[in-house]
């Protein structure tokens, strides 16, 4: 089932979604609430092989990708609630998405909805290397399905 919303539409209705609290605790609060939602990894996954490197929580990345529909899928995990907040955010925006969408979309959620300036600077590493291998691992679907 491919979405049927491009990477910046689903960035618009995240923007939108935050808009509507009025501070930080309830933005916090609605972020680990998306955690909470994430489905839940196999244990074997949890390994080495599977951890993003530069987060200081332990995020575990899984990705595949569907021939049939030629989009790229997710799972991940984190031992942090803040973390697996944020991570949800990226599976729904690059979950069901061609790689070379991924790979051309410019994020402008978390600047937009002001995140940025409320992450720790070793949870901002970590969003940012999240999204590195978000993206690593869409370069290298695209170039082998382009073969």
């Amino acid at each position: 089932m491919i979405k049927l919303q491009s990477i910046d539409q689903i960035q618009d209705e995240i923007i939108e979604e935050f808009e509507e609290f009025s501070d930080w605790e309830e933005k916090y609060s609605y972020l680990i609430e998306q955690g909470v939602e994430l489905p839940k990894i196999d244990a074997n996954c949890k390994v080495k092989d599977n951890l993003v490197m530069g987060c200081q929580s332990q995020v575990w990345l899984i990705p595949d990708y569907d021939k049939k529909n030629q989009v790229m899928l997710f799972k991940a995990d984190s031992d942090s609630m803040i973390v697996k907040g944020l991570i949800s955010l990226l599976l729904r925006m690059y979950s069901e998405q061609k790689p070379e969408d991924i790979l051309s979309t410019e994020l402008y959620v978390f600047e937009q909805i002001g995140l940025k300036g409320h992450l720790s600077p070793s949870r901002a590493n970590g969003l940012s290397a999240m999204i590195r291998d978000i993206k690593k691992f869409s370069f290298a679907f695209n170039n082998n399905s382009n073969n």
